[in-house]
């Protein structure tokens, strides 16, 4: 199959304000009571005027930033003229030919094995206000359409990317990507399952035909999806389908119109929508409610210079500063700026980078998962864990004493267990490294003495004999070292 797939994204974001982008009421998800977060002002209401939520273009500065992108002293506000039942003023106030952030990039990893990179283009990244929401009774019982009208001026930034993806995989990636940033830099918790984070997929194909030429196929835009997966998958679909229809049809992108198409998750399919209208369509004006906005050099310096380290550098960061694997550092990064940030408190405490990740990443992980809990909950803070480690570092404890030790500070009465509770736990529990080596080799004679089958496997080159006894010497002396013990094991059998 000689065609190269050319895939742009167009991604619309909540931003996390507590009011919606031109009037005060709530934007918090409410499915539960539909048309209760409304206004004359959302709703369109003759002789209601938008004001401008300050906070909202403050976080779309800082996406624009953290993305790149250039923020242009002047910018207005269109309106974007089109009629859906769940937009009740049928226009929707957006951004046109002057958007408040454009010709930025973000970086994707697109092969780790050789660390293989890509710089994906973004065009624009502009604010607009959201629709409402329809729904539709597809039991097959009845013809019932509800529209909840909560989410009308929600505010979003639509960040629109130039077509520099050329796989599903790679759509996914930089999904992942951006979500991951945009969370980091907070203007959004990008929840998909809430609708805090929707994608659009514009899919065509560029065949190359063997005198050289480049046809390239129909544009389609597969719309509201809201998942990684999804994305993956309808892009995945809509390619084979492309290559499907052109080979029967031959039909160029100059012979048929864009069109929109809908994702069908249980059915694993597209459907077709509607014909993509055009800029002309729209027929955009600038909104006479609302004045331009204008940025300074030091609004934009300011800004700037909220935004925290980008998860990417981070990334790269904590493998070169703490010996870190691509796979370790990934993990913790993925988890967020909180999690991030606690690994970093534990590390710097224990001088070992990689015990600190081995711990967070597994120990710490754990329990967050099986309590559902935040990082910021966790009980166990990260100088106390920093703590314990270093007393695995200098031998005053063993690894498994430590994980014991560990548990009994999830279970303290205390919500904030201190560092002194470490020492209080080691000395109740008998957990001290034993340094007597007396103690040591009278476990070790008399463990040898009653298991002669054990030894006779191992003086026959069975090496893995000796991993039993080591357990059993531990049994009757806490605290001891394991690799010492295997040592004076090894020395008594041979």
């Amino acid at each position: 199959m000689d065609y190269t797939v050319i895939i742009g994204l167009e991604v619309h974001v909540q931003l996390q304000t507590r009011t919606k982008l031109f009037c005060g009421c709530s934007t918090r998800f409410n499915p539960d009571h539909p048309n209760t977060q409304t206004c004359p002002v959302c709703l369109g209401l003759p002789g209601a005027l938008p004001v401008l939520n300050r906070e909202a273009f403050h976080l779309g500065m800082k996406t624009g930033l953290a993305i790149n992108c250039e923020i242009p002293s002047f910018t207005k506000w269109d309106r974007k003229q089109y009629y859906y039942p769940d937009l009740p003023k049928a226009y929707q106030i957006s951004q046109y030919d002057l958007p408040m952030s454009q010709n930025g990039w973000l970086e994707i990893e697109i092969d780790p094995e050789t660390r293989e990179t890509k710089k994906v283009g973004i065009i624009r990244a502009h604010l607009e206000e959201d629709a409402g929401k329809n729904s539709h009774d597809e039991s097959g019982r009845g013809q019932d359409s509800k529209v909840d009208l909560n989410r009308c001026g929600t505010p979003l930034i639509e960040i629109v990317s130039e077509p520099d993806l050329r796989s599903a995989q790679e759509a996914r990636k930089y999904l992942e990507e951006l979500k991951l940033l945009l969370t980091y830099i907070d203007v959004s918790d990008c929840n998909m399952q809430e609708g805090s984070l929707r994608c659009d997929a514009n899919v065509n194909l560029h065949i190359h035909q063997e005198d050289g030429k480049t046809i390239p196929t129909p544009i389609v835009e597969v719309k509201n999806l809201n998942s990684f997966r999804g994305v993956e998958q309808a892009i995945e679909f809509e390619v084979k389908r492309q290559w499907e229809t052109w080979q029967e049809s031959g039909l160029s992108l100059h012979d048929v119109p864009k069109e929109t198409r809908g994702w069908d998750a249980d059915r694993g399919i597209t459907l077709e929508q509607r014909g993509k209208e055009e800029a002309a369509d729209y027929r955009y004006f600038p909104d006479p409610d609302l004045a331009p906005v204008t940025v300074t050099d030091a609004e934009r310096e300011r800004v700037s210079g909220e935004l925290c380290e980008r998860p990417a550098l981070r990334r790269g960061r904590l493998e070169k500063d703490y010996q870190l694997s691509v796979y370790d550092a990934a993990v913790i990064i993925d988890q967020g700026l909180a999690f991030a940030d606690y690994f970093e408190r534990v590390a710097a405490g224990c001088q070992n980078g990689k015990q600190a990740a081995n711990w967070v990443t597994q120990d710490v992980l754990r329990e967050l998962k099986e309590g559902g809990l935040e990082i910021s909950a966790f009980s166990i803070k990260p100088e106390v864990l920093a703590a314990l480690l270093e007393k695995v570092e200098r031998s005053e404890i063993t690894t498994k004493s430590a994980r014991t030790v560990f548990q009994e500070l999830l279970k303290s009465d205390q919500s904030d267990p201190g560092v002194e509770s470490i020492q209080s736990i080691i000395e109740d529990k008998g957990l001290a490294m034993v340094t007597d080596t007396g103690d040591l080799e009278a476990a070790v004679q008399a463990v040898v003495a009653k298991n002669e089958k054990a030894v006779a496997d191992f003086q026959g080159g069975k090496q893995a004999a000796v991993g039993a006894l080591i357990g059993q010497v531990m049994r009757e002396v806490k605290g001891a070292d394991p690799k010492v013990v295997r040592e004076l094991l090894i020395e008594k059998m041979s």
